[in-house]
């Protein structure tokens, strides 16, 4: 379930259904095949099959409630905030510890003032910037995910999410 996915195998769900949505779009799907394409594309991603459809291609309220190419957005939020925690990390000296003690207040008085303070005044690559330095890059969302992933295989736990390269 994607709602229930790690931050390995969150993004295998994006680009699964942004892979659909094309076909689908485009008419080389059939609706009446998605189930099957679905089945086949998370096996491919992510060495698994659902085992039903309602937690396979239904899952989510997307499709049936006319969304497409909403799920994109989630892969670009997701880099956004890899990218202000970088960012946070870098000017607030010992957060991470901070919040490993369970304390926001560091974070927090980071984001209010280079992110919520902000308020609607800047677009989104104009926000980043002001609070990052750059506009939207995938490093700091991709260097994280190659860290877990090796991780993961150190401990020698399948996740299937190299075939994501």
């Amino acid at each position: 379930m994607r709602v229930d996915a790690d931050e390995l195998t969150y993004p295998a769900h994006v680009i699964l259904r942004f892979r659909l949505e094309r076909v689908l779009i485009g008419g080389d799907l059939a609706v009446a095949d998605l189930p099957g394409a679905w089945n086949e594309g998370f096996r491919a991603l992510l060495g698994i099959v659902p085992p039903d459809d309602a937690r396979g291609c239904l899952q989510d309220i997307h499709w049936h409630d006319g969304a497409f190419g909403y799920f994109p957005s989630y892969t670009l939020g997701a880099m956004a905030a890899a990218q202000l925690m970088r960012a946070a990390r870098r000017d607030v000296a010992g957060l991470d510890d901070a919040l490993a003690q369970g304390d926001m207040r560091p974070l927090m008085g980071w984001l209010r003032e280079k992110v919520h303070g902000q308020g609607a005044r800047l677009g989104f690559q104009d926000l980043l910037r002001f609070a990052t330095g750059k506009p939207l890059r995938p490093g700091g969302f991709y260097r994280p995910l190659a860290e877990a992933l090796s991780d993961r295989v150190t401990r020698g736990v399948h996740c299937g999410a190299a075939s994501l390269t």
